[in-house]
């Protein structure tokens, strides 16, 4: 694999990765909402779920689930359920800044393992990575000499990039936290995250299978 490869493939990366989508409003919602370590965890558990979306469609179970409807549609469903499910807990998240007791807000706080799983489901379930993997990544793939390399320093870019892109919104969110610091502004900032949420998941089931 040339340079000229690596550069390419980085650039289409990164401006796959920067767009706004589900991992980017979570990584805002977890810098809003928690501390750094929050959205450190987060990103690590995106980047994994990532991984092992690269691992799927170079095994070859990628293709399989693009090429079976019916595994597409179970994959299509899990993932659009789960971004409602997330738009839906930004609304309680709201609804207990509006009625602040002490029992509400106990129940908002969160363990950091909570914040790693939150971000591995989304990326694991999301189909749109798969198509990335399985129409975009192969092309930048040498057939000609091992495989096995490539895919690694392929995957470790991808990672790396959102890593690195995950962190940066989140960072930027809790920097922004204290113009926000009011709860109004909070609650309106979790109602829109929360409605993007099931914006997002009622457009997911829209998504067609163009391979089938």
């Amino acid at each position: 694999m040339n340079i000229d490869t690596l550069i390419l493939y980085t650039i289409v990366s990164f401006f796959y990765i920067i767009s706004p989508g589900p991992a980017v409003f979570l990584a805002l919602a977890n810098g809003m909402g928690g501390n750094l370590k929050a959205v450190m965890l987060s990103s690590f558990g995106n980047i994994l779920g990532l991984f092992l979306l690269s691992l799927i469609s170079i095994i070859g179970l990628g293709a399989l689930i693009l090429t079976s409807s019916t595994l597409f549609l179970m994959v299509k469903i899990v993932g659009a359920t789960y971004l409602i499910y997330l738009g839906l807990k930004q609304f309680k998240i709201s609804k207990a800044l509006s009625n602040p007791t002490e029992g509400t807000i106990n129940k908002t706080k969160r363990t950091d393992v909570s914040y790693f799983t939150e971000s591995f489901i989304l990326a694991a379930t999301n189909p749109k990575p798969i198509l990335f993997f399985i129409a975009i990544f192969p092309q930048f793939l040498n057939v000609e000499v091992s495989l096995v390399p490539q895919f690694f320093t392929l995957t470790i870019i991808f990672m790396s990039i959102s890593f690195l892109s995950l962190f940066s919104y989140g960072y930027l969110a809790k920097s922004a936290k204290n113009i926000l610091s009011n709860k109004i502004g909070l609650k309106w900032f979790h109602r829109v995250t929360g409605g993007l949420f099931i914006g997002m998941g009622v457009g997911l089931l829209q998504l067609k299978n163009t391979n089938t």
